[in-house]
């Protein structure tokens, strides 16, 4: 019914800057909110930022490095990752919930997950 396809993950060294993209397709009616998760090995998942029609919020451990912003006319939901630490590294999932028609309940989704690794 719906997909998120993520990219813009890679190898970066620390103090540099990655830009992760998140589309949603398929059946889609509204996106109420978009966001980021991360998870380390090892380690639980964890919200990174998110958005909704006018709020954002962010990880404490991310704020005035990350930027989250969306595109609606596109359902596309970015994240501007600057001053990279080697403990930003993980595997980086979008998530959104989804009215997938009139009058439907929203519906959570997740992307397959991009890895993002930061050297020291």
């Amino acid at each position: 019914q719906v997909q998120l396809v993520e990219s813009g993950g890679g190898l970066v060294q620390a103090g540099g800057s990655l830009r992760l993209s998140c589309a949603a397709s398929g059946s889609i009616f509204s996106i109420n909110a978009m966001g980021w998760y991360r998870q380390a090995p090892g380690k639980q998942r964890e919200s990174v930022a998110r958005i909704t029609s006018g709020r954002t919020n962010y990880a404490d451990s991310v704020k005035g490095r990350f930027t989250i912003s969306r595109d609606n006319a596109k359902n596309t939901v970015y994240l501007q990752m600057n001053s990279l630490k080697p403990e930003d590294t993980a595997v980086y999932y979008c998530n959104a919930d989804i009215v997938n028609r009139l009058g439907y309940v929203p519906r959570n989704y997740w992307g397959q997950g991009t890895q993002v690794t930061v050297s020291s």
